[in-house]
């Protein structure tokens, strides 16, 4: 039996606006395919052969000879993901569908696949290909309890990592901490699809992804931001991986940290000394989700403002450099917010930013707003994806958050272009 593992595509920032390449001095950021897929490839039993096929850059393999076919997508590439699943089937071959958008809207998914899996997959993966080996495969799978941590193989990062190609070059590859989210935040889906319960997965094997990776000359990428939360020992646990990696001879292959300028104030300095003494060098800062970016950057609110400011400027008092993600498009964002998130960044002195639009993703406490306000104007999915409008905001058109978010790009790196230009690396990024 033979399982092929398929990364459907979607579109990022200056795909869907190819004319962001003319005002911002970089390349569109790369990322690596989901993680789901690699953990679910080290759960599956050695009897069956397995491969991967990431569509962003391959062909899907319609004609191959496999057996099964399990396709993991998130919202912005469920569309793709859909017709690629008909594509199988329409070859006889059976799919599974799994991952963010299968475990919010199961519903949706259903039509295309022979199975979906809700939540996380590791639970029922043994049992599902044991069903279908007997012919016996369900139409849903979700997992009676959440997933114990310490029970997790090391994720099956080679089927990436052992890409040939010039199309295919992640720089870094995420590492994950935890498991599920206890706080109910606005427009996050991780307590839908990953649970309500914050778990922490072992020192052990935190290092060993990291290590993985190393070996292959990859960076590793620490993207969340609930690491630096006190509650179910998830700080503790990011403290003593920071302990581990500044403890080795050699200088931490850690690209960033994900984080929240709540969460940077309320970190004590001397942990962001021990980030940087482990080799951290970058924060990816999330603003637009918390009480202090929302009311900061819409400019009525100048201690909320000064606040932000000084969250910039305490990174940077400790070596570490402040990408920050701005959000526009939040209930108060009326037609002045552009230009104050530019007097914001200006102020702080940042080098790196970059803009989306707030989109309310299913499964998220803001979809169910935005659905019941009969906001939502479209499910054309492979829009949501933080680069279009999706919903009617509050205090302006589509139209103008639109250009708001466009206008944002061109402003900010209109003024720090010329570094690019004289060979200042700071000023060039990924995005």
């Amino acid at each position: 039996m033979k399982v092929r593992f398929v990364y459907a595509s979607f579109q990022r920032h200056a795909e869907a606006h190819p004319e962001l390449r003319e005002h911002v001095p970089c390349d569109e950021y790369f990322g690596p395919p989901s993680l789901g897929i690699a953990y679910l490839a080290a759960s599956t039993p050695p009897r069956w052969a397995l491969d991967f096929r990431d569509d962003r850059v391959e062909d899907p393999g319609f004609d191959d000879d496999v057996d099964l076919v399990a396709i993991s997508c998130f919202t912005p590439s469920a569309e793709r993901a859909m017709e690629i699943a008909d594509a199988f089937r329409a070859r006889g071959k059976a799919v599974v569908m799994g991952g963010i958008f299968p475990s919010v809207m199961p519903e949706v998914v259903a039509p295309h696949a022979d199975a979906v899996v809700v939540g996380e997959g590791e639970g029922v993966w043994p049992a599902l290909l044991e069903d279908f080996e007997r012919g016996e495969l369900r139409p849903r799978y979700r997992a009676s309890s959440d997933v114990d941590p310490a029970s997790l193989p090391l994720p099956r990062v080679d089927l990436y990592l052992d890409k040939e190609g010039d199309a295919y070059h992640p720089d870094d590859y995420p590492v994950q901490l935890s498991r599920g989210c206890m706080l109910r935040c606005h427009a996050c889906a991780i307590p839908a699809s990953l649970g309500k319960r914050l778990r922490v997965l072992p020192l052990e094997h935190a290092m060993g992804q990291i290590e993985q990776l190393e070996a292959h000359g990859k960076l590793a990428s620490l993207t969340e931001d609930t690491s630096f939360f006190p509650a179910s020992g998830a700080q503790r646990g990011l403290l003593d991986l920071l302990d581990a990696l500044a403890e080795r001879d050699r200088e931490a292959s850690v690209s960033y940290v994900g984080i929240s300028m709540p969460m940077i104030l309320a970190t004590p300095g001397r942990i962001l000394d021990r980030l940087h003494a482990a080799g951290i060098r970058m924060f990816y800062v999330v603003g637009g989700f918390d009480p202090i970016t929302r009311a900061a950057f819409t400019g009525r609110d100048e201690k909320q403002r000064g606040r932000a400011i000084d969250a910039i400027r305490k990174c940077h008092d400790h070596g570490i450099d402040p990408y920050t993600s701005f959000l526009v498009g939040n209930e108060d964002d009326d037609e002045g917010v552009f230009d104050h998130m530019l007097e914001v960044a200006d102020a702080a002195k940042l080098q790196k930013a970059e803009f989306a639009i707030f989109t309310p993703y299913p499964g998220t406490p803001a979809w169910a707003q935005l659905l019941g306000e009969e906001r939502i104007l479209h499910r054309r999915w492979s829009k949501y994806n933080d680069a279009n409008v999706v919903f009617q905001p509050k205090q302006m058109s589509p139209d103008r958050l639109l250009q708001g978010y466009l206008y944002l790009w061109r402003e900010f790196y209109r003024s720090r272009r010329h570094l690019a230009q004289r060979g200042h690396r700071e000023a060039t990024i990924q995005f």
